[in-house]
């Protein structure tokens, strides 16, 4: 198999982990998460106080420091979601990752790889914290911080899960 468009950031401990899609083509290209300018999510993390300062996508891998993960639902496609191939999604695999690293929380970062994995319609899930498997970490569904989700844009749910992850709670 190939290797993966950009890395997971997954160590043990973590009480975050961001998933995502899949790595846009600026991000794939720069070999950083969200590193599209338009994208809200590294102003996101500072304005909800999961990041000290607002960092850039080059300090991805910084994140764990601060509690924090990242990874992507397609490991081994890039690009619009319209635009993955159809077998992109690796539900299985993202599943076995999270468990090995056992984080206290899973934040989707869009409706559609928290759809894959919790096998509902888009439509049928809400943002904010949802049911999700039993032997998965509780899971939250955010808001898509793509400028192509800007219709939908809302950061409640992101300040929510900042208050959530800076009360040092547990889930």
């Amino acid at each position: 198999m190939t290797d993966p468009v950009l890395p997971d950031v997954l160590p043990a401990g973590l009480r975050l982990v961001f998933c995502g899609s899949a790595p846009g083509a600026v991000s794939a290209a720069r070999g950083a998460y969200y590193a599209h300018p338009g994208n809200r999510f590294w102003p996101i993390l500072a304005e909800a106080g999961f990041t000290p300062s607002r960092w850039t996508p080059r300090d991805f891998p910084r994140l764990p420091i601060l509690g924090i993960g990242l990874t992507d639902l397609a490991k081994h496609a890039s690009g619009n979601d319209a635009d993955l191939p159809v077998d992109a999604y690796d539900v299985p695999g993202l599943c076995q990752r999270i468990r090995a690293a056992a984080p206290v929380m899973l934040a989707f970062t869009a409706k559609a790889p928290a759809s894959a994995v919790l096998g509902r319609k888009t439509a049928a899930i809400g943002y904010g914290r949802v049911e999700g498997p039993p032997d998965m970490p509780p899971i939250w569904v955010l808001p898509s911080t793509s400028g192509s989700g800007v219709r939908h844009w809302d950061p409640r749910p992101w300040l929510a899960l900042g208050a959530w992850f800076r009360s040092g709670g547990p889930a």
